[in-house]
């Protein structure tokens, strides 16, 4: 069994960050650093007690320490990556030489690297060498979260004695978390829903009603998990929280970023132009794109990835691509 953490760093100052910093610190003997990258940011943080750029309702307890100092790593217990994972890696450069070994990470991203093609644990280990990596993924806004909304997620390991102790140290009366194995499933999920939700998004500014909506959600599950097969997944886990839980909440929630970005889209605007008016960052635009080219070498059957992927990097317009996906060859259902 793994010794009980005391000691946390949270690696970014996101909606997500902040609200982990917030759970964590619900125990007063633990000590809790929030991690920033830019110093004004840590120092602004710091005096408000507010993240009013990502969360602005909820207020960060006194108790939790904001800093920008790369010591704050040193005699951490267990980390949380917060970080979009398209900065994960320049993100962590600067911090490995003061990364204790052997350390715990937990991490909330979610997505596939561009460049690589890597899993977000794939990229802990290769860059950390932790002990263990865990996954903690599940239908978690973090709006609802810091308001102590009932939620529910998975933490995810290899390592199941380390997904115990995630699943102990974060548990609240309010944030109730199951364990699994399929770390890679998990992950997986978390990467392939924010596609979908880019799709339901369209749908939802194309107004094509409630049946499209369900139908788009219940293909794209199916898509999922035959992505998630080809990398032998689990198929249980994209029945579970992190699978249709996450899809659900994702594609349905006004919070959800990613499916904002489908109805802006829907409305006329470039993918180039909604990024460039919000700092909010759509991990379903990247990873659409590695997902579309994995799904490609290896022959997997992506059609709703396929028409995201045309409508984001080939200009193609979304009501051409919902019309593309309705008159494809007729098949049976558990052909695609």
């Amino acid at each position: 069994m793994h010794p009980t953490p005391t000691v946390f760093t949270i690696v970014g100052d996101g909606a997500m960050g902040t609200v982990c910093a917030i759970l964590l610190a619900a125990k007063p003997e633990r000590r809790v650093r929030l991690w920033c990258r830019n110093p004004d940011r840590a120092k602004l943080l710091a005096e408000t007690r507010r993240n009013e750029l990502y969360l602005p309702h909820a207020a960060i307890p006194k108790t939790v320490e904001i800093t920008s100092d790369f010591a704050a790593v040193a005699d951490a217990e267990l980390f949380v990556a917060a970080t979009p994972l398209v900065y994960l890696r320049s993100t962590l450069e600067p911090l490995k030489a003061k990364w204790p070994k052997g350390s715990f990470v937990v991490h909330v991203m979610k997505g596939i690297e561009r460049e690589t093609l890597k899993r977000p644990s794939e990229i802990l280990e290769e860059l950390l060498t932790p002990r263990a990596v865990v996954a903690l993924a599940g239908p978690s806004h973090a709006e609802e979260i810091a308001l102590g909304l009932p939620a529910t997620v998975v933490a995810a390991s290899q390592d199941l004695d380390a997904a115990g102790l995630v699943q102990q140290t974060f548990a609240t009366d309010a944030f109730r978390i199951y364990r699994r194995q399929d770390l890679a499933g998990v992950e997986l999920a978390g990467a392939l829903k924010n596609v979908v939700a880019i799709a339901a998004g369209i749908c939802i500014g194309l107004k094509l009603g409630d049946n499209a909506l369900s139908a788009l959600m219940t293909r794209g599950l199916a898509e999922m998990a035959r992505f998630g097969k080809a990398h032998d997944a689990e198929p249980g886990t994209f029945t579970g929280v992190a699978g249709i839980g996450d899809l659900v909440t994702t594609c349905i929630s006004p919070f959800g970023r990613n499916r904002m970005l489908g109805t802006r889209l829907a409305a006329g605007e470039t993918c180039e132009q909604v990024t460039a008016s919000t700092t909010k960052v759509f991990e379903g635009v990247w990873t659409c794109r590695s997902i579309h080219e994995i799904a490609r070498r290896r022959g997997i059957s992506m059609p709703i990835t396929a028409e995201v992927h045309a409508i984001l990097f080939e200009g193609k317009d979304p009501k051409l691509a919902a019309r593309d996906l309705m008159t494809r060859t007729l098949k049976d259902e558990e052909d695609g």
